[in-house]
C-alpha cells in the first residue's frame, strides 16, 4: 500500500514522496516448458493470423481456401459421377499445389522470426528461463504444424468425400495415412528451409523474395533440366537431378516408398536404392535447417 511522507520544501512549495510498494513476485514459476508452449502455441496462432489485425488473417486464410476447394470440387464430382476413384491420389494432392504451399511459407516463415530480429526482441527472450534451443524449437514446430494444418485439410477433405462416395475403405484409408506421411515430411522439411533463409534477413519483404525463389525457382529448374535429359534419352539422370529442389525431393521420397506416381517427366521416378538417398537428403535437409538456426540465434542472442 503507498504511504504518502509530506516533505516541506525550503521554498515553502510542497512535495510528497510516494513509497508505491513494490514487492517481489510470490507466485508459482512455471519454468522454460510453459514458455516454450506458450511460445509455440503463439507462433503457430500467428501463422493464420490469429490475435492479430485483420490484415494478418486474410493471406493465410486465403491460401488455406485455395488448398481445400479444389479437393472440394473433387469430391462433389466424384459423388455425383459415382467414379471408382477419386480424381488424384492423396500423395499427388500436394505436389499439385506445390505453389500454394511455397507462397504460404514464403509469407508466413518471415512473419515467424523477422520481426523478432528487426525490432531486436530476441535478447528479450532469452532474458527469461527461456533458451536458444527452446526459442528454434517453439518456431521450428510452430511453422511445420501451421504447414500440415494446411496440406492435411484438403486430404481430409478427400478421404471423407471418398468415404461419402462409398469408395473402397481400405484403399481409401491406406491412401489418406500415406498422403499423411508425405505432407507431415514436406512440411518439416519446408519450414525449416523457410525459417533459415527469413532468419538471415530482419527485412520481411527480403525474406519473402528470398523463399519463393528457393522453393518455386529451383523446382522450376530441375524440372527443366529433368525434360532435358528426358528429351536426349539420358533418363538415368533423372531421379539424380531431383535431389536439388524440395518439391522434387518430396516427390521421389513418396514414389519410392509410399506407392505415388511421380511427377518426374515419364513417370520415372526413383528406384528403392536412389529412394533412400532421397530419405536421406531429406532427412539432412531438415537436421542442417535445425542446426543452422541454432547456431544464428546464439550469435543473435548474445
Amino acid at each position: 500500500m503507498a504511504v504518502e511522507h509530506p516533505v516541506t520544501a525550503p521554498s515553502g512549495d510542497q512535495t510528497r514522496i510516494h513509497n508505491i510498494g513494490y514487492r517481489s513476485y510470490d507466485g508459482p514459476r512455471l519454468g522454460r516448458a510453459y514458455a516454450r508452449r506458450s511460445l509455440y502455441s503463439q507462433s503457430l496462432r500467428g501463422a493464420y493470423g490469429l490475435g492479430r489485425s485483420v490484415k494478418s488473417k486474410v493471406l493465410p486464410m486465403l491460401l488455406f481456401v485455395v488448398m481445400c476447394v479444389p479437393a472440394a470440387i473433387m469430391v462433389a464430382v466424384a459423388v455425383a459421377t459415382k467414379a471408382d476413384e477419386l480424381p488424384v491420389d492423396y500423395t499427388r494432392y500436394a505436389i499439385i499445389m506445390q505453389a500454394v504451399i511455397s507462397l504460404y511459407v514464403a509469407s508466413q516463415a518471415p512473419q515467424s522470426v523477422s520481426r523478432d530480429l528487426r525490432f531486436k526482441t530476441v535478447p528479450l527472450y532469452f532474458s527469461r528461463p527461456i533458451e536458444t534451443a527452446d526459442y528454434v524449437r517453439a518456431k521450428f514446430a510452430a511453422l511445420a504444424s501451421a504447414l500440415f494444418v494446411l496440406t492435411a485439410a484438403p486430404l481430409l477433405v478427400l478421404y471423407i468425400g471418398a468415404l461419402l462416395a462409398k469408395l473402397d475403405f481400405a484403399d481409401q484409408t491406406k491412401g489418406f495415412a500415406q498422403g499423411l506421411v508425405s505432407v507431415a515430411l514436406l512440411s518439416l522439411l519446408f519450414a525449416g528451409l523457410g525459417l533459415v533463409i527469413a532468419s538471415v534477413t530482419p527485412r520481411r519483404g527480403f525474406g519473402i523474395a528470398a523463399v519463393i525463389a528457393v522453393l518455386t525457382i529451383s523446382y522450376g529448374a530441375v524440372s527443366t533440366l529433368q525434360a532435358i535429359a528426358e528429351a536426349q534419352n539420358s533418363t538415368g539422370s533423372i531421379p539424380w537431378i531431383g535431389l536439388f529442389s524440395p518439391v522434387t525431393l518430396i516427390d521421389g521420397v513418396q514414389s519410392a516408398f509410399l506407392g505415388a506416381t511421380s511427377a518426374f517427366p515419364g513417370g520415372i521416378g526413383p528406384s528403392n536404392g536412389e529412394g533412400v538417398v532421397y530419405v536421406l537428403a531429406v532427412l539432412g535437409l531438415i537436421a542442417a535447417s535445425y542446426g543452422l538456426l541454432m547456431r544464428r540465434y546464439r550469435r543473435v542472442g548474445l
